[in-house]
């Protein structure tokens, strides 16, 4: 399974966790990438380091997903980086990956944390989403990044999957709208990954790992490379006809 040649995604929060993996996996399946950061620079260009390794073109770009004012002018920049780079106008695929975790039961949920919650998983996609369609190809894609935490609840992340479950619902809407511009729309959801995100929690506590992965049919927590992998293969022509879905990847957790 391939991508065509010279197709270019942007993944965002790809300087680590699931966006570095997908990135990474997007050029193994022979496209080029875009990747974001917030702060992490040096960690931002040792993926870039790792794609062009493969054979791939690769840039690194600053962005803040929390920080709907900048999206204009991220635009413009990325313009100048496909410019640059890779001597296109457009690129293809649109990978919403970047995010955060926040733990709190809802009794004890701010209204701070909810807010941040919101920007990023939600408002962000939105706009930012909205922002580059003028730069986003027909014939394109568009990735969202959802949870397995929709469907199977843990105390704590209420706030969290209900930001997320506002994003399966703009998922559909943007692939119902999109669709004259033969742009195909989809979830995904993961289930627990050991990464660092929120705070490592699923990859550094041996207690909250085996909970997961007593959750799990396949009997354990996912890693990066059960996620990344799957979403380049969703961005591949082999993969065209699938649009508006929902596409949990969690091993089968909590069936």
């Amino acid at each position: 399974m391939t991508i065509t040649s010279n197709k270019i995604a942007l993944v965002t929060g790809a300087s680590r966790g699931l966006g570095r993996n997908t990135a990474l996996s997007v050029a193994r399946h022979g496209g080029d990438v875009v990747i974001t950061y917030q702060s992490r620079a040096e960690e931002a260009q040792a993926v870039v380091a790792e794609i062009e390794a493969l054979g791939r073109k690769a840039v690194a770009l600053q962005f803040d997903s929390g920080d709907v004012a900048s999206f204009a002018g991220f635009a413009e920049r990325l313009r100048a980086a496909l410019k640059t780079t890779f001597g296109r106008d457009t690129f293809d695929h649109l990978v919403n990956n970047a995010g955060h975790g926040d733990y709190a039961l809802i009794a004890d949920t701010t209204e701070a944390q909810f807010d941040w919650l919101v920007d990023v998983h939600f408002k962000g996609v939105l706009f930012l989403t909205q922002a580059l369609l003028p730069v986003l190809a027909d014939g394109g894609r568009i990735v969202n990044l959802s949870t397995g935490l929709t469907r199977v609840s843990f105390p704590g992340y209420g706030a969290y999957a209900a930001v997320k479950g506002a994003v399966e619902v703009l998922s559909v809407y943007m692939a119902k709208e999109l669709g004259s511009r033969g742009i195909a729309v989809n979830t995904v959801a993961p289930g627990a990954i050991e990464t660092d995100f929120g705070g490592g929690a699923v990859r550094d506590n041996p207690e909250i790992n085996k909970v997961f992965a007593d959750m799990t049919a396949l009997g354990r927590a996912g890693v990066p490379d059960d996620i990344g992998p799957m979403i380049a293969g969703l961005l591949s022509e082999d993969n065209r006809w699938v649009n508006a879905q929902r596409i949990e990847v969690s091993g089968g957790q909590g069936i």
